[in-house]
């Protein structure tokens, strides 16, 4: 039977937020880090500074004072907030902000953050693969001295952003869009650089999806020793030449180490591909081509050609069609 009592927007997103982070994570995160809570009658604990400190990405808009008063009905359903205490004002979460510092968020996401696609979720896989993508973008931040120096601003002069900005890049679940892990940086970090942090991360049994914009020899290299699947976009001067023609109207090319520069050496890698041979990791990596057409994208009557290099080189483990119609729809999400 219903209680007749409707909850408003605001007490469903804390009541998410509450029950998505487990008090566990935090509790082990603030422990690792050893800011646990000098005084025991203290209302601003670490546990309710970093439920505090999420909810105010949930209302970037509100002052401290207001989102505190958001939180602390959530927090007394959860045995966070002792009834006695009073909203505690601006400097004070300023202060106990300040105390908790940013590492133990840090440690928190990382509790949170995985994969929760089911065997039946739609977009999730690809034959044996979980599927990923690797993206950037970029948060306004507070208008502070501390903000300004940690992360800058976009552009300078007129042209300069009115916010400081960080740059983010994140590893996501497709079908779910669930984060599994990211990386934050000041906004002159390029992506590339972020996401160098991340390869190391992959699994044997994931798939990654990247933009043309992540490639680099460093970075495919990268990602490739883990062993997961790579399906990226290949950048429009990247050389492909021809080893072979496959049955599916793929092909495969050699990636060649760009520190590899002498030309009889770079021909002598390409023979021996051509001819099966191995080929030396740190010279080159085997990949396989995918092409297909996107027909009058902008409207001008001209179709779009896109190249998709992946180290998935047997065919009959994934067909060009399946692997192009994979990237498609992450290119529309």
């Amino acid at each position: 039977m219903s209680s007749g009592v409707t909850a408003s927007p605001d007490q469903v997103s804390l009541g998410v937020l509450v029950a998505a982070v487990d008090r566990d994570v935090i509790d082990t995160a603030i422990a690792a880090c050893g800011v646990g809570a000098k005084r025991s009658d203290g209302k601003l604990p670490p546990r309710v500074v970093a439920v505090l400190t999420m909810a105010m990405s949930l209302f970037p808009d509100d002052d401290y004072e207001e989102v505190a008063t958001k939180v602390t009905g959530s927090l007394s359903r959860f045995g966070c907030w002792d009834a006695s205490w009073t909203v505690p004002t601006a400097s004070g979460i300023t202060q106990a902000r300040k105390r908790l510092g940013p590492v133990v968020m840090e440690q928190v996401f990382e509790g949170v953050a995985q994969a929760v696609a089911t065997s039946d979720t739609r977009g999730a896989w690809l034959r044996r693969w979980r599927l990923l993508a690797i993206d950037g973008f970029e948060v306004d931040l507070p208008d502070t001295a501390g903000n300004v120096e940690e992360f800058g601003y976009a552009g300078s002069g007129k042209h300069r952003s009115a916010f400081p900005k960080a740059r983010v890049v994140a590893l996501a679940e497709c079908g779910t869009h669930a984060f599994l892990a990211a990386r934050v940086g000041a906004y002159a970090t390029g992506e590339q650089t972020l996401a160098q942090e991340l390869y190391p991360r992959l699994l044997a049994d994931e798939l990654l999806t990247a933009d043309r914009n992540f490639y680099s020899w460093d970075a495919w290299d990268s990602a490739s020793r883990t062993g997961a699947a790579l399906l990226w976009r290949a950048p429009a001067n990247l050389a492909l030449p021809v080893v072979r023609v496959l049955s599916d109207g793929s092909y495969l090319t050699v990636l060649i180490n760009p520190k590899v520069r002498g030309a009889g050496r770079r021909r002598q890698i390409l023979d021996a591909a051509m001819a099966g041979d191995q080929i030396h990791p740190e010279e080159a990596h085997l990949v396989r081509v995918v092409e297909y057409d996107i027909p009058d994208r902008v409207g001008n009557g001209t179709g779009e050609l896109i190249v998709l290099l992946t180290n998935i080189t047997d065919s009959d483990d994934a067909a060009a069609e399946e692997l192009a119609c994979h990237d498609f729809c992450v290119s529309q999400r």
